[in-house]
């Protein structure tokens, strides 16, 4: 097994699998039996449960919970305050994780309810309660989460406001 660069007060579960270079930072909890692969960051106050397999090159942020159970595929990111849910009736005896693809991109505060599949390339908006599942490539957002736009769409909204602002950064 591979140890993780890990900061204070961390509370590791048994059995847990680190991939090489994992970075997890400040009051980060993980349950037992779970994988992190290789060069995956978690970010403070992180709450992540237990059987959660998270893939490689992922960056979870600040404040992010993980339930029990959920699939995070490759090159993920995941925006501070977020919430992965597992239990559609808590407390309950049922939980259905939900899965998050690779290349997925979670914004900030976004809910993602139990038995919700967020496609690959998807992208869910900041602030968005996830009910259903989310398409490959396909962004949504909102109460409940709608698609606005393809990812392609999405990339170039991101080229065009990165433009601007560092045109308007360099005056």
């Amino acid at each position: 097994m591979t140890f993780p660069k890990i900061a204070e007060s961390v509370v590791l579960g048994k059995n847990i699998k680190f991939g090489k270079d994992v970075v997890i930072w400040n009051y980060v909890v993980i349950g037992d039996n779970t994988t992190i692969g290789d060069n995956t960051c978690i970010g403070s106050f992180c709450d992540i449960g237990k059987n959660v397999v998270i893939g490689k090159n992922c960056n979870i942020q600040a404040h992010v919970t993980i339930s029990n159970g959920c699939k995070i595929g490759n090159n993920v990111f995941i925006g501070p305050n977020a919430s992965i849910l597992n239990d559609k009736f808590p407390p309950s005896k049922v939980l259905a994780p939900p899965i998050i693809k690779d290349n997925a991109i979670i914004g900030g505060g976004a809910v993602i309810l139990p038995n919700v599949i967020v496609g690959e390339n998807a992208v869910v908006g900041a602030g968005s309660v996830v009910v259903s599942d989310v398409p490959k490539g396909a962004v949504v957002k909102g109460n409940p989460a709608r698609k606005m736009m393809s990812r392609e769409d999405y990339e170039r909204k991101k080229e065009a406001f990165t433009k601007r602002i560092k045109e308007k950064l360099a005056h």
